[in-house]
């Protein structure tokens, strides 16, 4: 099992930006969760990730690009746990 994660930038008609994090199980193409805010540091992410795992259990992989809240430190210690 391996999940995809990415990251959406909008705005709404009155201008304020919103992000969305987007989960996605790579093998049914199911949105596993689709979480939106206005800021999605890195912490929130492995907020997110945790909830996801007590739900559905841990992936063998993640996927996702370089972005800067998956590159940051939060991250690579959710990693090594």
């Amino acid at each position: 099992m391996s999940w995809s994660l990415d990251f959406i930038h909008d705005t709404t008609a009155s201008g304020k930006t919103i992000r969305t994090l987007n989960i996605i199980d790579d093998f049914s193409r199911e949105a596993l969760s689709i979480y939106v805010d206005t800021s999605l540091p890195a912490q929130r992410v492995v907020r997110e990730l945790e909830n996801l795992i007590e739900w559905r259990g841990k992936p063998e992989k993640t996927r996702s690009d370089s972005g800067l809240e998956l590159v940051a430190e939060a991250i690579r210690v959710w990693c090594r746990k």
